[in-house]
């Protein structure tokens, strides 16, 4: 039973991970290398991460630099940034590329709050789903006489124990990137 638990922890920290990785992407009026995490560029026929063909820094607090390895890629970078989603228009001077992040309206900062609500919740219904899969594996041994009532009991309680941490856990990133957003 206790590699049950186990395995309910390491799946439910992936969700916590997942979570993590998605807020990271989430541009907040400030400079994150981490919203170009999903920015692939075409580098010779192979879909290649920004930050593995180039430096990528912060000079100022709205200013990202993108200065490649190979300078013959510039274009191809400028090119995936202009076709993502990340909404900012890349300034090229020919040796790297500019990211000037704009302040966000009030608005914005609003939308963009909702939709850390709903990403939350998408988080919280994936912990959800590991707990039903966990309780199901819990049911089963009991059914196939693994273990007592009462052992079936105390798995119960220790896996919804298990869950409402994590729960929490998602509560308290979702309200700290909130929080980010809207100190801006």
């Amino acid at each position: 039973m206790e590699q049950l638990f186990e395995k309910t922890r390491e799946r439910m920290d992936k969700c916590i991970v997942s979570i993590n990785n998605d807020f990271a992407t989430i541009r907040a009026g400030r400079a994150n290398p981490a919203v170009l995490n999903k920015v692939n560029v075409d580098y010779y026929g192979v879909p290649t991460q920004i930050n593995q063909m180039a430096q990528v820094s912060v000079s100022e607090a709205t200013n990202l630099i993108i200065t490649p390895w190979d300078i013959t890629t510039l274009k191809a970078i400028e090119h995936a940034i202009n076709e993502s989603d990340i909404g900012i228009n890349p300034q090229n001077d020919g040796k790297c590329i500019r990211l000037i992040f704009p302040k966000l309206t009030e608005e914005r900062r609003k939308e963009i709050s909702k939709d850390i609500s709903k990403r939350g919740e998408e988080a919280k219904i994936a912990v959800r789903a590991v707990r039903h899969d966990s309780m199901d594996a819990l049911k089963k041994m009991k059914k196939n006489s693994e273990i007592t009532e009462d052992d079936f009991d105390d798995g119960e309680e220790e896996i919804q124990d298990i869950t409402d941490e994590y729960i929490k856990k998602c509560d308290q990133i979702v309200k700290d990137k909130k929080e980010e957003i809207m100190s801006v």
